[in-house]
């Protein structure tokens, strides 16, 4: 675990020379990195989305690309073309800007939705299929997809299939009075990004993430992640609580936060700090509580509250 903590522990400190004051949601995205999940960020413009991405991507050493969502954007400019060479006379693919190691898809929900399905296979095969022909996307592959939640003309938003792809949603939300002081001073001469280097070996976190799954899990603990799934399902202002991915997901991330931690075991505490993450944006209000102005968000946080973590007892 001493490797694990190390290698996140470098990319935190470097990415923190840019992003002030988010040390929580750098390590999430870490830990969503180790467990080859992809990150939704949603937040109002300005807060540094994208800068996080390309500080993460600079920091790793690995192949960084953005991809600007537009209604014209076509499936083909995401995954790639077959173009017909003149000299060779045979028909050539090019690759698209998903055939990188982290991808920024910018404002998502402004693509079409024919559009954003051809990132579904990308996410959750991790390989593209064009021309009756399967590539292989490298390893590691992370989906940074941006979404602005104030804003919605001329969107369309995320259909579930698509949202369940999503490891964790996140959002960076605004910096108090010192840190966003600590920025300008930052930005006051030459932007910080632009004196950041690589710190560790980005391709190494393709083994990092293998080494996750020895991480242990308490009985009580895997039944604690169940029994909260469980509860979604069931609870009377949800009309769709988390899939089974959604169980995964806050399983696995668990486990990369305990070794984060350099622990080689999962707390309660792991489950909980990740279950805001990991299951709010796979659950479906039902109409009446959204009229009322409830959020998964504050459902979640309830049953976090509410579901015991010893099933023998009633709290």
């Amino acid at each position: 675990m001493q490797k694990i903590q190390e290698f996140a522990q470098a990319i935190t400190d470097n990415v923190a020379k840019v992003i002030v004051g988010k040390q929580d949601v750098i390590e999430n995205l870490i830990i969503a990195l180790l467990c080859e999940g992809h990150v939704l960020l949603e937040d109002v413009p300005g807060v540094g989305k994208t800068m996080l991405a390309r500080s993460l991507a600079i920091s790793l050493g690995v192949d960084f690309r953005r991809l600007q969502c537009t209604p014209d954007l076509l499936p083909s400019d995401i995954t790639g073309v077959s173009i017909f060479n003149q000299e060779t006379r045979h028909f050539q693919f090019i690759e698209g800007p998903a055939f990188t190691h982290i991808l920024l898809a910018d404002e998502i929900n402004r693509a079409t939705p024919r559009a954003q399905a051809a990132l579904l296979e990308c996410m959750g095969e991790r390989q593209i299929t064009a021309d009756g022909v399967t590539r292989s996307l490298p390893r590691p592959f992370l989906v940074l997809a941006t979404q602005n939640p104030v804003e919605y003309e001329g969107t369309f938003p995320l259909p579930e299939a698509q949202l369940d792809r999503f490891f964790f949603k996140m959002s960076l939300g605004y910096l108090s009075p010192a840190e966003e002081s600590a920025m300008l001073v930052n930005l006051g001469n030459r932007h910080p990004v632009e004196t950041l280097g690589a710190v560790v070996d980005g391709l190494e976190s393709a083994q990092l993430a293998e080494s996750i799954w020895q991480v242990q899990v308490a009985d009580s603990v895997r039944e604690y992640i169940v029994a909260l799934v469980q509860a979604t399902r069931t609870h009377g202002q949800l009309a769709m609580g988390a899939s089974p991915r959604g169980a995964l997901a806050l399983y696995r991330g668990a486990q990369a936060r305990a070794a984060l931690r350099g622990r080689d075991y999962t707390l309660p505490d792991d489950v909980q700090a990740l279950a805001p993450l990991a299951l709010p944006h796979r659950c479906i209000l039902k109409p009446d509580a959204a009229l009322r102005g409830r959020t998964a968000e504050q459902i979640i946080t309830e049953l976090l509250d509410s579901v015991p973590l010893d099933l023998g007892e009633t709290k």
